[in-house]
């Protein structure tokens, strides 16, 4: 059987105040042509479809057009809920979705799985919504542990390099607090389900698995700290699991992987491939991976140097189609930099000031500054210092700082 594995669309979510919707759907129009390409059978999109829980109507039509088009090649298709969707919203019409659609948003039917027939046999997917242990614990199904492991086990998944929660691995059947016991749980829901309904089994979830690497800031709504972190080994006794939530594609093991986001939505994803995974699931479980690129619509770039640097005719041939962040160091702040800047990228997003000067600063105080200073030249230097962090007054500032003073010193003596 041949899945294709992607996740963390987040559609209507925006880049740096600018619509991403256009190239969102020409991203997902190619991961379509993938599919049929590739004879797909099933599509998996674990979590994070829309960006917010309210989307706009234009973020439901792409939906539902992707869907259709999915659907029109033959595959059958199963939609997860993640952090940034609303369940309900995303789940509302699931019943009027057409055969060969599912949307799996309801935590309670965890362990019921939907069943795909190959020539080989059935494959049982479980799709794990996102799960808020406030919310969930309130259901029966999550109040008592599910599944005792039986006796046989398939064999178990390489562990994971990194360290993982004390106690998060077993559920000891404790009141749900965390992501790692919630996940537990719903894996007790899963494995039950598995001895109910043999054959292979898939799981997709939405979740931090141990050993991930996240972007700065776009990753965290879901973890404080590491309490949040989910060890590989629950997973374990499952032929693939399709994770969903760090937007780089990432294999913690053969058969545990992120296929990670679409599309590029923060300068910290510029190198990370954008694609999905193209599972080749055999008749004993084995599993075989393959990466498919997708198309970029907009290259992101960062420039690093003076603000004349960045300027340089070199970077805006090479550069003014692309997103640009530009990094000036030079000591003081441009006047107007990014009216500037997009007169020669007009896809620049972002601008930030980060002098080099600022790691050589004196460690003294304003006041002992002031004490110091011998006159108001000095004085005026050191306020300079202080408030730009180490750069004081430039050349032409001292100019007319003097002019200033000497017109301050003729001023006083007509007096």
């Amino acid at each position: 059987m041949k899945i294709l594995h992607t996740s963390d669309w987040h559609i209507g979510r925006t880049f740096h105040g600018h619509a991403t919707l256009e190239a969102l759907a020409e991203v997902l129009a190619a991961l379509v042509a993938q599919v049929r390409e590739n004879d797909v059978d099933v599509v998996v999109v674990a979590g994070d479809v829309f960006d917010s829980a309210t989307p706009s109507a234009p973020a439901y039509t792409l939906l539902t057009d992707t869907l259709v088009a999915l659907h029109a090649t033959g595959a059958r298709v199963i939609v997860t809920s993640g952090n940034h969707d609303s369940a309900a919203r995303l789940g509302f019409q699931a019943r009027l979705l057409r055969e060969g659609i599912h949307v799996v948003t309801d935590p309670t039917g965890i362990g019921e799985p939907i069943t795909i027939e190959d020539a080989d046999g059935p494959v049982r997917f479980f799709g794990i919504p996102y799960l808020e242990p406030a919310i969930v614990r309130q259901h029966a199904a999550f109040q008592k542990p599910a599944f005792q492991k039986p006796a046989f086990q398939k064999p178990a998944l390489q562990k994971p390099a990194s360290p993982q929660p004390a106690g998060a691995t077993e559920d000891d059947g404790r009141p749900l607090r965390t992501q790692a016991q919630t996940l537990a749980r719903a894996m007790g829901l899963v494995r039950a389900g598995m001895a109910e309904h043999p054959g292979r089994a898939v799981v997709i979830a939405h979740c931090f698995a141990a050993g991930v690497d996240a972007t700065t800031g776009l990753e965290r709504e879901i973890r404080q700290g590491g309490i949040d972190m989910v060890p590989v080994s629950l997973f374990e006794g499952v032929d693939y699991v399709a994770l969903g939530h760090i937007h780089g594609r990432q294999a913690l093991t053969d058969r545990v992987r992120y296929a990670g986001a679409p599309l590029h939505y923060s300068f910290g994803e510029q190198h990370k491939p954008r694609g999905s995974w193209l599972i080749e699931l055999a008749a004993d479980g084995a599993v075989d991976a393959r990466w498919l690129e997708l198309p970029v619509p907009r290259r992101l770039v960062t420039l690093t140097g003076s603000f004349a640097d960045i300027l340089s005719p070199e970077n805006v041939a090479a550069h003014a189609d692309d997103w640009v962040c530009a990094v000036y160091t030079d000591d003081l702040p441009q006047t107007e930099p990014m009216r500037r800047l997009r007169e020669r990228f007009p896809f620049c997003a972002l601008v930030q000031h980060e002098p080099l000067r600022t790691a050589a600063v004196e460690e003294r105080s304003y006041t002992e500054r002031l004490r110091t200073a011998a006159t108001d030249e000095e004085r005026i230097d050191g306020f300079l210092a202080h408030v730009r962090g180490g750069a004081g007054a430039s050349p032409q500032e001292q100019e007319l700082i003097r002019e200033v003073l000497d017109d301050r010193t003729r001023a006083e003596a007509l007096v």
